[in-house]
């Protein structure tokens, strides 16, 4: 089961051209993973001060499919596709809700891995066991 997150579009998302910039869906995406986690019990403030590590980005596939825009309601996805000892890969989808029809547009979907580091040295690290346990699917 996908965790969702409505994300309605403002004019500072939108190019010259009144639709979505292709770069504002990577941070719809990363208020969904941020959500997902907080839904969790697992705010990213509170998870670096308790384990002293964090998640960040190493890898992001898009694929564009249609555009949206100013004043469309999205719903942006996160489900886990595959963990790791020290990564989690997630597959995360943007889409919109069309009046009159009964599933959403689908709009973007990405890969995106988040690998955990440690917080003082950035360096790659293992995901705690309790918190890979709470997150593995």
């Amino acid at each position: 089961m996908a965790f969702e997150w409505p994300v309605r579009v403002y004019w500072e998302d939108t190019d010259a051209g009144g639709i979505v910039f292709y770069a504002n869906y990577l941070r719809f995406f990363e208020r969904a993973r941020t959500e997902w986690l907080r839904a969790l019990g697992l705010g990213q403030q509170a998870l670096k001060e308790r384990t002293g590590g964090m998640f960040v980005v190493t890898d992001a596939q898009l694929r564009y499919l249609r555009p949206a825009r100013l004043d469309d309601e999205l719903i942006v996805t996160a489900a886990i596709k595959q963990c790791s000892r020290a990564s989690i890969t997630l597959s995360q989808q943007a889409l919109r809700r069309d009046a009159g029809t009964a599933a959403p547009a689908l709009l973007c979907e990405a890969g995106i891995r988040i690998g955990w580091v440690d917080g003082a040295s950035m360096r790659p690290a293992r995901i705690p066991s309790a918190l890979l346990e709470r997150l593995s699917p």
